[in-house]
């Protein structure tokens, strides 16, 4: 007998449903991308190497650097009073503890998708009553253990989304690794910028009180007729300036504080370090102190006070980078995702069982009541669905291609974080030096300007502007000096946190 037509439609129609099936499963299963070490290799996505940093002075390139070891942060930062901030920022502060949490989260999230690959038992009592052909009625109590709709994962769906879900919560747990090593490097960097708001002050301190003494200087030789008013006008012009200078400085002071106190996640303790005394080891002041005009990689590691980090291949840098690697564990996650809804295509079987006993009577239910028991297999295959799950293939690859994007885009970023920090580091050193050079240089100058003045040799206005380049050289040295222990924290960073 011939087919008729309708049944000849609903096979066609069949036959398509079956045809985009397995187009749509060989495109994903074609649908793979590099990651990891392969991927930092890459030629397309990054340079081989970082960029070689040539000296300012001698125009030299540097050699390449090589592969330091990874200091844990209490070994790289070695101030003692920073410590004790930072280990109040580990405790205290609410990012790292937001963090912390969304570990947690994760975790249930991927423990639950554990338990779907295991039956979920339920213990309970069941009661039905019927009426019989007899006219009267039939009560049957049923108790026992039961485990409803388990699904036999015979083709991994849910195996993929629970790997998803153990994916996730690495990318989470790495994520916690970066803000744990960028709360460190945040706390460093504040603790440098309040080190230097301090040796600003103390600096425009020192200026308004020798501007002062300029100024009482230049009204006593007014009135003895040795100066002019334009000099007295010129000296409390410069006098009033540097005392705008020490009000802006603590400005900033009180800004800094009010930065690390949000890092600590608590008011900063009594005795806190950007009021005490200076460290002789490290910080700010040891970088004033120690700045000599020799030059040479050897006194590199006490002028910053931190020990200088070196780096090696970028594919090696990067790897340690917590920031990367959970954007390669997103990006694993996606796949899984993928992988899952292609499984979806295939049939699912769903089992439900049931042992107990059974008793005419609720009070006698388990008081030597009959043993029963039911297996109900189910098998649930996809014909027709209007494109649902080849729309959830899409929508998974789509979400894939994202997160490869976003992985190779925070490749790039990191490799450019790295390279701009391990060229700071060595061009900032040199321009510590040429600025401490300044600075002796404009005070031999202030001295002899103020010499000649006093000798009549020169007019006032040589030592007004000999004070102003003074003072400027020392607020460049100070915030260079600070800007290169911040740079250190970033580094410390950026290639991997330790």
């Amino acid at each position: 007998m011939s087919p008729s037509p309708g049944g000849l439609r609903r096979a066609r129609a069949v036959g398509r449903a079956l045809a985009g099936t397995l187009g749509t499963l060989a495109l994903a299963g074609c649908n793979t991308v590099p990651t990891g070490p392969t991927a930092l290799s890459s030629p397309q996505l990054i340079p081989q190497r970082f960029p070689a940093t040539a000296n300012v002075e001698t125009g030299a390139t540097a050699p390449a650097p090589v592969l330091g070891p990874l200091l844990a942060w209490d070994q790289f930062f070695t101030d003692l009073p920073l410590q004790g901030l930072i280990r109040l920022a580990l405790e205290h502060n609410r990012d790292l503890r937001l963090a912390a949490l969304n570990v947690e989260q994760s975790r249930a999230q991927a423990a639950i998708r554990e338990a779907d690959l295991w039956p979920t038992v339920n213990a309970g009592v069941s009661g039905n009553r019927a009426p019989t052909n007899a006219g009267g009625v039939s009560t049957t109590v049923i108790g026992g253990l039961a485990s409803t709709a388990y699904e036999l994962d015979l083709f991994g769906r849910v195996r993929q989304q629970a790997a998803a879900a153990q994916a996730q919560l690495q990318a989470s747990e790495f994520l916690q690794s970066a803000a744990r090593a960028s709360l460190i490097a945040a706390v460093a960097a504040a603790y440098a910028n309040l080190q230097a708001d301090e040796a600003l002050l103390r600096i425009t301190d020192e200026t308004v009180r020798g501007r002062q003494d300029s100024l009482q200087i230049v009204q006593g030789r007014l009135k003895a007729g040795a100066a002019s008013a334009l000099e007295v006008a010129q000296a409390d012009s410069l006098l009033q300036a540097a005392r705008a200078a020490r009000s802006q400085v603590q400005r900033q002071k009180s800004l800094d504080e009010s930065t690390l106190q949000l890092l600590l996640g608590r008011p900063t303790p009594p005795g806190r370090p950007d009021s005490a005394p200076y460290s002789t080891s490290s910080g700010v002041q040891a970088l004033l102190e120690g700045l000599t005009s020799a030059a040479g990689a050897a006194e590199a590691d006490h002028l910053v006070g931190l020990p200088l980090l070196r780096a090696g291949l970028p594919s090696e840098v990067l790897a340690r980078r917590p920031d990367l690697r959970a954007a390669e564990a997103q990006l694993r996650a996606a796949q899984a995702n993928v992988e899952a809804a292609r499984r979806a295509y295939f049939p699912r079987i769903s089992l439900t069982a049931s042992y107990g006993q059974a008793s005419k009577e609720l009070s006698a239910l388990f008081a030597g009541g009959n043993w029963v028991w039911g297996v109900a297999p189910s098998v649930l295959a996809p014909i027709f669905d209007a494109g649902r799950l080849r729309a959830g293939v899409q929508q998974a690859q789509a979400a894939q291609q994202s997160a490869l994007a976003q992985y190779e885009k925070a490749v790039q970023v990191a490799f450019k974080e790295a390279n701009d920090a391990l060229a700071s580091q060595a061009l900032l050193l040199d321009q510590l030096k040429a600025l401490r050079l300044q600075v002796r240089a404009e005070t031999q100058r202030v001295g002899l300007a103020q010499a000649r003045w006093q000798l009549g040799a020169s007019a006032y206005v040589e030592v007004l502007d000999a004070q102003r380049s003074l003072y400027s050289a020392q607020s460049a040295l100070v915030q260079t000096a600070a800007l290169a222990l911040v740079n250190q924290a970033t580094l410390y960073k950026v290639l991997g946190g330790g």
